[in-house]
Parts: structure tokens; C-alpha cells; sequence
């Protein structure tokens, strides 16, 4: 079939005054289809009268499809089923041709970034060797959109703190920041609502207020309105962890901070540049830094455990011994676990990414050898009272802590009430007599201190009982016993 083109030519050589042989010649076609154009006097190409093979089967196509839910194999088996003498390719291009369940393809727009106008975050899960077995990570990117500059790590998972980790570390890459980061609708940073309408987590808000910028996510289901950091995904995956095995996360991180510096100095040809150049023109439009970037840290409250240890995320970091039972703070960073006691930092940890239940132990915090409870820091509020009270009484204490059970703090507690209630010379004469002869029962010794003091500070009548004299029954004999 001639195209339009052709067929123009030949009407405008005809009104010309040329032949149809001449015509032909001329635009090397048969004299026949010069005839056939002549005829139809016009330019336009006829349509195709061809009918389709799939044409009498029309009724049957459209109520298959319903019944079969879009599924054009289960179509063409119950077609061919129903006796139908029909091929799949056949079916396929009658459902094309004829849009059923073949909605037009829309035409693809294209969108333009002034520098610093736009940076665009997102993850991906991968599948990565690391440390001798394959893990799924979480790679989070962030691109410039005008010069398509990269920066990517992978977390074993991705959260608030570790977006904020992420966006920290590549905007100290980039030097700056660009005024808007476009995200996709992800409950890391959205609070409530979706596109335009979306409100991020006021966490996520003060954030991005901290570094310049703000958070806009881009209209449900319009992927393509963040292509410039989807489209690298498929070149990390396919390019720098095809072939390579990584010992452990910091491995893996420092290497492809390291691939994204070559990425980015080479050419690309929709481009006609390498990111690292167009991105010496944006620089000087990027939001700089502040003066101070603190490190982001995630806060956790927690008790010190009777073994001495602190639990984040499944393991367990060592603290002194001396905070057994006390509430601490805990900061977790990018690097390192840091417990406070009030405003004092009292130990530092690695940070173990992965929940592998591993103890972190710092010898330090452990109590010295055979120091027994004293080098715990076993000594009771009671006890120091008693002792700043009374400390020539500390040799006995310690002994009747030793012989007494348990902590021996229901004994120390009635020898701090003894010396509250009784005279101190008396007391301390009484106790050395006790200890003198091993005595540790607190019940007699304050028996012998109640004997001293009736004996040398009361003034008893003759006749009357004395303190420490055992009752008996009046005598009935007796008139002045009664």
C-alpha cells in the first residue's frame, strides 16, 4: 500500500499534465497503483478491510473476560474449549486492537529541576552477601535531581532514627541541601495524609527544619514523579553488588560510599556531562549546612538488669555495677551505645546492628575479685547512717552482717533503732562485751545493755522489783504482797 505521501505526488504530477507511465517511472511504482490513486482522488491511504479471525467470536470474548477476571489464557483455553478454532496470539491482538482490557498508553511527561530546587529520597530491599550468608537489607538513596548526584547506604532495617541517620551522612556528603525532599508516602516520615495533603511526623519535620528543608510526598501512585531515585536502584543492584560479598556492614557502607564517588565522576550520555560537573554548578544554590551538626541519637530509658546490663535490641551492653537497679539513659548513634546517669556519661559501646542477643562487656564495670559484697557496693542506706553515727561500732558490724542471714539489714536496722534509744557509752561497753565472746544475737545483747542501765543509771527502792528480775505471783500470805 502506497503511503500518503506517494499517493500526494502522484495526484500533484496528474494535475501537472504528466501520464500515468510517466508517473510511474518518476516515483518507481507500478502504472497500476498510479490508476488506483487516480481513482480514489484522494491522499489519504484506504483502510483495511481485512476481517479478523477472532471477529465472530466478539460476544464470547467480552463475557469470557468478566467471567475469568482479565486472564486471557483462561480465555482462550475455554474459546478453544467451546470448539473455537482460534489461535492465542490471535486473541491477544483482537483484545489490543479493540481495547478490551488494553487502556491507551498515556504519554510520558518530563520534569525539570533548577539547581538546588529538589533532592528525592526512597528504599529498596536487596538481597546482599554479607558475612558469609545472603541478607535482605534495606538501601536507602538520595539523589540530586539536577545533577544526579548519588549517595546510598543499607541498614538491616529503616526507620526514623535510621532515616535520620541516612539524610545526615548524605547531606554531609553533598555539602548542602536542597529545598524540598521529595518521598514517597512511607509511615517513616508521614504522620497522616498522602501527596499534597501529606503531613510529616513532627520528629521528621523539625528535621528537615534543622538542615533547610521540607518533606513532600509525591500523589499516590504517580511513581514516575520520583524517577530520579528509582531509576538508579536497578544500576546499585545490578552493577555494584553484582559479583561482590562484604565481610560485615561497615564493608559494605565504606565501599559503596567509595562506588558512589566513581558513579558520579563519569559520564553520562542523556546528560552530555558527569554528575560531579553539573554538581559544581549546583553547589553554590544548595542550603549549607549548619554550624553545629549534632549526632542523631535514638533515646531509650532502662533499668540496669541484677547482672549488670542494659538491653537494646535484643543485646546487652554492660554499665558500671554500681547502677544494679538504677534508671538510666541510653543514647543509641550511628556508631556507638552511650548510658547516662543523670547528665554523666558513664559507658561507651560499639553498636552491634544486628539483634544477635550478644552480651557487650567492659571489664571496668565488673566488681574486683574476691571482694565479695563489699566490692558490690553491697552497703545499705541503714548502714552508712550507722556507720556515720557510730563508727566504732564498724568492726561489729561487719561481723554481724557476716553471721547474720541474708544481707543482715533487719540486724544492722535494729542496732541503727539501739543507738537512736540508748545511751552511747553503755552501748558501745555492751557490744564489745558481745563481740568479745562471739555473741551476735541483737535480742540478748540488748538485754545486757538494759541490765547496765538499771544497774548504774537508775536509783531502785528497797524492796522493788528489779528491771531484770523474773516475774512471779503475789503471795497471798503476805499483806504488803498484793
Amino acid at each position: 500500500m502506497l503511503d500518503q505521501a506517494t499517493r500526494t505526488a502522484v495526484l500533484k504530477l496528474h494535475e501537472a499534465g504528466h501520464g500515468t507511465r510517466a508517473i510511474a517511472t518518476a516515483l518507481r511504482i507500478s502504472r497500476g497503483a498510479v490508476k488506483r490513486v487516480l481513482a480514489s482522488r484522494s491522499a489519504q491511504p484506504p483502510p483495511l478491510a481485512r476481517a479478523e479471525r477472532a471477529e465472530p467470536y466478539r460476544e464470547q470474548i467480552l463475557a469470557l473476560y468478566d467471567a475469568c477476571k482479565g486472564n486471557l489464557v483462561r480465555v482462550h483455553e475455554e474459546l478453544v474449549a467451546q470448539g473455537a478454532r482460534l489461535s492465542y496470539p490471535a486473541l491477544t491482538a483482537f483484545c489490543r486492537h479493540h481495547g478490551i482490557g488494553h487502556a491507551p498508553p498515556e504519554p510520558a511527561g518530563e520534569y525539570h529541576f533548577d539547581p538546588g530546587q529538589e533532592m528525592q529520597h526512597d528504599t529498596s530491599p536487596h538481597d546482599v552477601p554479607l558475612g558469609g550468608r545472603s541478607r535482605r537489607v534495606q538501601t536507602a538513596s538520595l539523589v540530586l535531581c539536577h545533577s544526579r548526584m548519588l549517595f546510598f547506604q543499607h541498614y538491616p532495617r529503616f526507620n526514623r532514627f535510621t532515616c535520620k541517620l541516612f539524610l545526615t551522612d548524605a547531606l554531609r556528603y553533598f555539602g548542602g541541601t536542597c529545598g524540598v525532599c521529595m518521598i514517597d508516602n512511607t509511615s517513616v516520615v508521614v504522620a497522616s495524609g498522602t501527596g499534597a495533603s501529606m503531613v510529616p511526623a513532627p520528629e521528621m519535620a523539625a528535621f528537615g527544619e534543622r538542615f533547610g528543608f521540607v518533606f513532600r510526598a509525591h500523589e499516590k501512585g504517580d511513581a514516575n514523579r520520583s524517577g530520579r531515585v528509582e531509576r538508579p536502584f536497578h544500576y546499585i543492584e545490578n552493577n555494584f553488588l553484582a559479583g561482590r560479598t562484604f565481610d560485615d556492614w561497615e564493608a559494605l557502607n565504606r565501599e559503596a560510599v567509595a562506588w558512589c564517588d566513581k558513579v558520579n565522576a563519569l559520564p553520562k550520555r542523556h546528560l552530555h556531562a558527569a554528575p560531579r560537573e553539573l554538581f559544581a554548578a549546583e553547589k553554590p544554590r544548595l542550603v549549607p549546612l549548619p554550624l553545629w551538626v549534632p549526632d542523631v541519637y535514638a533515646l531509650h530509658h532502662r533499668i540496669v538488669d541484677v547482672e549488670g546490663y542494659v538491653n537494646v535490641h535484643q543485646n546487652r551492653y554492660s554499665a558500671p555495677w554500681q547502677l544494679i537497679g538504677r534508671r538510666v539513659e541510653v543514647r543509641e548513634t550511628k556508631e556507638r551505645i552511650e548510658i547516662f546517669d543523670g547528665p554523666r556519661l558513664v559507658a561507651s559501646h560499639a553498636r552491634v546492628l544486628d539483634a544477635n542477643s550478644v552480651r557487650i562487656t567492659e571489664p571496668a564495670h565488673r566488681p574486683p575479685r574476691g571482694h565479695g559484697r563489699s566490692a558490690r557496693g553491697d552497703v545499705s542506706v541503714e548502714e552508712e547512717q550507722l556507720l556515720r553515727l557510730a563508727p566504732e561500732l564498724g568492726d561489729y558490724v561487719a561481723l554481724l552482717k557476716r553471721h547474720g542471714r541474708g544481707r543482715g539489714l533487719r540486724d544492722v536496722r535494729r542496732l541503727l533503732r539501739m543507738v537512736g534509744d540508748y545511751p552511747r557509752a553503755p552501748l558501745v561497753e555492751a557490744v564489745r562485751t558481745a563481740m568479745h565472746y562471739g555473741l551476735y544475737d541483737l535480742e540478748r545483747v540488748e538485754r545486757m545493755l538494759l541490765r547496765s542501765l538499771a544497774r548504774d543509771f537508775f536509783f531502785v527502792a528497797p524492796g522493788a522489783p528489779r528491771p531484770d528480775a523474773p516475774e512471779r505471783d503475789p503471795d497471798p500470805e503476805d499483806p504488803d504482797d498484793g
